[in-house]
């Protein structure tokens, strides 16, 4: 696995560790440690629906990975040992064979899953109470675009360009008025037009 990329991502390449990941706990355990910052088991546990013993085995396995490693803040303390992130976040590269993709799959739809009630979520318990100006930019976009693989990767790569900026700065170079923003992002390639069909149909 590496984090070269400009948003300083994981790519997971490794079928064993996407299955690893394909599971709601760990998931859901990446995902605070990565929004929140460093915790231990005991305090991770109620944000991820497993006992603290229970996390504390998901963290280990996470860690076999290298997802997830001891906190630079951790201490000698063992009982209340400190986790942090490896990385701001992770992104797959799908590998060509059976397993790979099969893998890669997996982790896919728990990932789809996860996300899945976070709109409506967003709709009915959030959304009311924000101010105008954040509501305005709040809501989802469907737009759907006729592109070529080659296209399809430069459009990825221009969205990146531009999040970088602020998924690598630090907290102390945030302006004040800041808060988090969840951008979910699908590329969703359609099947290949079938006999007959226009590819700009």
């Amino acid at each position: 696995m590496d984090s070269g990329n400009r948003l300083g991502d994981i790519e997971i390449t490794d079928p064993k560790a996407m299955r690893a990941l394909a599971h709601p706990v760990r998931l859901a355990i990446l995902e605070r440690l990565q929004r929140e910052g460093p915790a231990t088991a005991t305090q991770l546990s109620p944000h991820v629906g497993a006992t603290p013993s229970v996390t504390s085995w998901h963290l280990r396995h996470l860690a076999g990975f290298g997802l997830v490693r001891d906190a630079a803040d951790g201490g000698t303390d063992r009982r209340e040992r400190r986790w942090e992130a490896a990385a701001r976040g992770f992104r797959l590269r799908v590998p060509e064979d059976a397993e790979g993709t099969s893998a890669a799959r997996a982790l896919s739809w728990e990932m789809f899953a996860r996300a899945a009630d976070l709109p409506e979520r967003w709709a009915t318990e959030t959304e009311p109470a924000l101010e105008p100006a954040w509501r305005r930019l709040g809501g989802l976009a469907n737009t759907r675009i006729v592109v070529s693989v080659e296209e399809l990767a430069g459009i990825e790569d221009a969205i990146e360009a531009v999040l970088a900026p602020y998924v690598m700065r630090d907290r102390e170079t945030r302006p004040p008025g800041t808060r988090g923003v969840r951008l979910l992002r699908y590329a969703l390639p359609e099947a290949a037009p079938g006999a007959g069909e226009g590819a700009d149909a």
